[in-house]
């Protein structure tokens, strides 16, 4: 008696190219936060409170946060 059982991977191509878009999304988020920060440690500067570090990054987090996700949970798409 022969085991022919097929050996396959849990995740699909797809599903691995979305987790790296994902991932490349949350580093963009990042990137987005980074920076703001002043020569002078006794003076404060108000860009760490710009729009792109408060709002903007936050969310392209999440949004590479729930791709990440979606690419997780998604079905293969199976072979008959």
């Amino acid at each position: 008696m022969e085991n022919t059982t097929e050996k396959s991977f849990l995740f699909s191509k797809q599903n691995y190219i979305l987790l790296l878009a994902g991932v490349a999304v949350i580093a963009l988020g990042f990137l987005l936060m980074s920076g703001g920060n002043s020569e002078d440690p006794n003076v404060f500067n108000e860009a760490v409170f710009s729009f792109r570090r408060i709002k903007l990054a936050p969310t392209v987090i999440f949004i590479g946060f729930g791709i990440c996700i979606y690419s997780i949970f998604k079905n293969p798409a199976k072979k008959a």
